[in-house]
């Protein structure tokens, strides 16, 4: 009886301790206040010699990362705010 008891035991601190940890880390997501992706991506559209975006990734530390060609075939990468939707 006493094995069940520290099997439980074990088992019901390890959920509490995993738990524990999933709510000290922020989840990979933007904050509700950001503008919309398409917004920011409409900025890029119109900047000089814009040809077509190729990369969109959102970075743990709070932004989005837009890499995007021109028309004379330069690589632009660029890091974006999501609630301003201004670069960074």
């Amino acid at each position: 009886m006493s094995r069940m008891f520290a099997a439980a035991l074990s088992l019901a601190m390890l959920t509490l301790a995993s738990a524990a940890v999933a709510q000290d880390n922020k989840p990979p997501v933007p904050p509700e206040n950001a503008l919309k992706l398409s917004a920011i991506i409409a900025t890029v559209e119109q900047r000089d010699a814009f040809q077509y975006v190729s990369d969109i990734e959102w970075n743990d530390e709070g932004y989005y990362d837009v890499v995007y060609f021109t028309t004379d075939k330069a690589k632009v990468e660029m890091k974006f705010n999501p609630v301003t939707g201004k670069p960074q």
